[in-house]
């Protein structure tokens, strides 16, 4: 895969260095500027200076669209709760992802300062992407989405203490709630302690979450 073009945006109020910085996917046929408008939302601290960067996915055909192009990170050949997944196209897109991390570091930003974030199906990059580096990497956020790997990764190298944060939509009626679960047990049973919130919406997020990130992400960021 070619390198991945961007949305860059930039928390850091007081002028600081940056020293942190959160990358974040977007969902099937959405773009990087979907979750632009979420940063000055997240009541981050001023005493932080953070790069967030929103990749674009390439666009493809997804076979549970009628083959119709769009930006997805990989193929999605059924909708069932298994849901049969492109996995080489996958892994693909978590070594494109592994190119934005090479980035961050060369740009002085140290890989467990690097948070890893996605929503839908960016989540199962992002999973795929942090569970198989071998960086240590400072967090792991899961909105909305599924481990579509687990069968192919049975340890945790780098990253077996990761903190991780799973987030689902309990009336989630694209990828149903019970996905995030099986999500959350997998990542258990390989010796993770992620933690799990639900909320009251569908596939999307809501405010009181955001609120609720931000507070995550301080907390990773020591601030």
């Amino acid at each position: 895969m070619t390198k991945l073009d961007s949305v860059i945006v930039t928390h850091n109020p007081k002028n600081l260095p940056i020293s942190k910085a959160v990358i974040w996917l977007h969902g099937l046929g959405a773009s990087g500027h979907d979750f632009e408008p979420i940063v000055p939302e997240l009541g981050l601290s001023d005493e932080v200076g953070v790069r967030f960067i929103f990749p674009h996915a390439p666009k493809i055909p997804v076979t549970v669209n009628g083959g119709y192009v769009m930006p997805a990170w990989y193929d999605i050949l059924e909708m069932t709760l298994d849901r049969k997944v492109d996995v080489a196209h996958i892994d693909a897109s978590s070594q494109a992802i592994n190119q934005l991390i090479d980035e961050q570091i060369a740009q002085g930003i140290a890989s467990q300062d690097i948070i890893i974030a996605g929503f839908s199906q960016g989540g199962a990059v992002a999973y795929h992407t942090v569970l198989t580096n071998q960086r240590v990497l400072g967090g792991l956020l899961a909105l909305s989405t599924y481990f579509a790997t687990s069968s192919q990764i049975d340890a945790v190298g780098a990253n077996h203490s990761i903190p991780v944060k799973i987030d689902h939509g309990q009336f989630d009626d694209v990828v149903p709630m019970l996905l995030g679960i099986r999500a959350k047990e997998s990542l258990q049973k390989l010796g993770l302690t992620p933690t799990f919130s639900q909320y009251p919406m569908a596939h999307q997020v809501c405010l009181a979450q955001i609120k609720e990130i931000g507070a995550w992400l301080n907390e990773r960021f020591g601030v």
